[in-house]
C-alpha cells in the first residue's frame, strides 16, 4: 500500500496537501483535489496498511442525498445502531460535492473498517450496471467489507438489506381497490430504477387479481422528487383521469398532490393518493398522506449487524456473501385516500 509521500509525489503536491484532501479540509483547489483523488484511486493507501481496515473502529455510511427525509432517517438509524455496536461513523452525501467513488477512495484511505451504502450507485438507473458491478467487485477484492441497503443486484455478491417493493406496490393498489377504485394510476420514478420496476409489478399483479387489465397509459415516469411527482401526475391528468394514484415515494406524492390542486382537483375528494416511505411530513401535510412505511430502524439494525458480523474475526466466513434480508412495508392509512 502506498504511503502519503508516495501519493504526494505521484500527484505532484505536498504531503500536507494530500492530508488535507483526505481529511476534507477547505482551501484546496478543485483541480488539485481531483488529481489527488485520482492518484488515491490508482494507489490505494491506508496509514497502517490493509490491517487498518479492521482496527479503526470507524465505518462509512454513504447515502445518495439528504434532501429526501427518508435518507437522513436511514443515516440516523444506522449511526445509532453502529454506536451501540461500538463503532463511530463517517456520513457521506454522495450526490453533493463529491461522488460515491470519491468518498469511497477517501474512506479507504482513512482506514474505515467497512461501508454501508444506502441506495448505492449501482441502483442508479442512469448508471452502467456492468461497469458499476466491476467497481464494487474490485472493492471487495481489496478487502473492503460492505453492505447495501435497498440496492439489491442479483449479479453482485454483496449482502443487501431491502424492503419488499413488489409488496409495497401490491398493498397500495389493493388498498385502493378495496376502497372501490378501479382506474388506479402509478406516479413512478425512472423506468429503469429497480424500485420503480418492482412497485409497478406489484401494482399490476393487484389489478390483475381484481380482473382489471393494467394499462400502460396509467403509468407515468419522472425523476424521483417533488417536481418529478408533479410532472408524472400532470401526464396522468392529461389523459383519461384516474380516480386514485400510488406514488414511488412520499416526496413524489407531495408533488403529485400539489399538481392535482393546481388543476383544481382536491385530494382525496377528486383523486386519492398513496405514497411510500412514511417520511415525518407525511403525517402533517394537508391532507395527511396514506403511505407504505419502510421499517427503517429494523433495516438499519440488520445492515449494521451484518457488517459487524463480517468484521468479527471470530465469525465464520460465508462461502458466499450474497445474502439478503427483505422487510415488509407497513400500510398506514391517513386522509389522502377515500372510498368511492
Amino acid at each position: 500500500m502506498a504511503g502519503l509521500a508516495d501519493i504526494a509525489q505521484a500527484a505532484g503536491v505536498s504531503v500536507s496537501t494530500v492530508s488535507r484532501v483526505l481529511n476534507r479540509k477547505a482551501g484546496i483547489k478543485e483541480e488539485t483535489r481531483q488529481r489527488v483523488l485520482e492518484v488515491l484511486n490508482q494507489m490505494p493507501h491506508t496509514a497502517r496498511g490493509t490491517g487498518a481496515l479492521r482496527r479503526t473502529g470507524v465505518i462509512g455510511l454513504l447515502v445518495p442525498e439528504l434532501s429526501n427525509p427518508v435518507f437522513p432517517a436511514f443515516a440516523e438509524a444506522l449511526e445509532g445502531r453502529a454506536s451501540l455496536a461500538g463503532y463511530s461513523s463517517l456520513l457521506c452525501n454522495t450526490r453533493a460535492a463529491m461522488t460515491e467513488k470519491d468518498y469511497v477512495r477517501m474512506l479507504v484511505a482513512r482506514g474505515v473498517e467497512g461501508m454501508i451504502f444506502v441506495s448505492p450507485e449501482i441502483a442508479n438507473p442512469d448508471n452502467d450496471e456492468r461497469r458499476s458491478r466491476g467497481y464494487y467487485e474490485k472493492l471487495r477484492a481489496e478487502g473492503v467489507r460492505m453492505v447495501f441497503v435497498n440496492g439489491s443486484t442479483p449479479s453482485l455478491d454483496v449482502p443487501d438489506i431491502t424492503v419488499d417493493e413488489h409488496l409495497a406496490g401490491h398493498t397500495a393498489a389493493r388498498h385502493l381497490l378495496e376502497l372501490g377504485h378501479r382506474r388506479i394510476g402509478f406516479v413512478s420514478g425512472p423506468a429503469r430504477a429497480l424500485p420503480s420496476r418492482m412497485k409497478r409489478a406489484g401494482w399490476a399483479s393487484a389489478l390483475e387479481e381484481a380482473g382489471i387489465e393494467p394499462s400502460a397509459e396509467l403509468v407515468a415516469h419522472a425523476p424521483f422528487g417533488a417536481e418529478g411527482g408533479a410532472q408524472a401526475m400532470g401526464e396522468l391528468l392529461d389523459g383519461p383521469r384516474p380516480t386514485a394514484v400510488l406514488c414511488s415515494s412520499d416526496v413524489m406524492a407531495l408533488g403529485a398532490m400539489r399538481e392535482a390542486k393546481r388543476r383544481g382537483l382536491a385530494t382525496p375528494e377528486d383523486i386519492s393518493v398513496v405514497g411510500f416511505d412514511d417520511i415525518p411530513l407525511a403525517a402533517y401535510c394537508q391532507p395527511a398522506l396514506t403511505t407504505l412505511a419502510q421499517p427503517i430502524r429494523d433495516m438499519a439494525a440488520a445492515a449494521v449487524d451484518e457488517l459487524t458480523r463480517q468484521l468479527d474475526p471470530d465469525e465464520p466466513v460465508r462461502a458466499s456473501t450474497n445474502f439478503s434480508r427483505m422487510f415488509r412495508p407497513n400500510l398506514i392509512v391517513r386522509e389522502s385516500t377515500r372510498r368511492l
